[in-house]
């Protein structure tokens, strides 16, 4: 088990909050990579190093938070179509910590 990492916008902090990491409650803010709804049906986790990337490409039209989820087997993992990695189904509140949060667009 280990401590793995979600960036997502700002917009989606007061979500996250109240319901964990639910892709099913996208919709306050673009997806990293742009999109307007969910990419996969999960909730695509990073070690630190990759979590970097994720915040340089931001396209979210503004700042981000980086979400810690602890206690994630890596062997539940897949790989989206590409190439990163996602937990499916949800991220419970009770397993994650706002790690970094307003991070601005790079």
């Amino acid at each position: 088990m280990e401590r793995l990492y979600h960036v997502t916008s700002v917009r989606n902090r007061d979500s996250i909050w109240r319901f964990g990491l639910d892709s099913s409650r996208m919709g306050a803010a673009r997806g990293i990579a742009g999109s307007r709804g969910p990419e996969v049906d999960g909730i695509f986790l990073a070690d630190e190093h990759t979590a970097g990337f994720f915040i340089r490409i931001n396209n979210t039209g503004g700042p981000v938070d980086v979400w810690a989820a602890d206690g994630i087997d890596p062997a539940s993992l897949v790989i989206s179509p590409e190439g990163f990695e996602y937990l499916p189904g949800t991220v419970s509140r009770d397993r994650i910590t706002l790690y970094r949060q307003d991070v601005p667009v790079p």
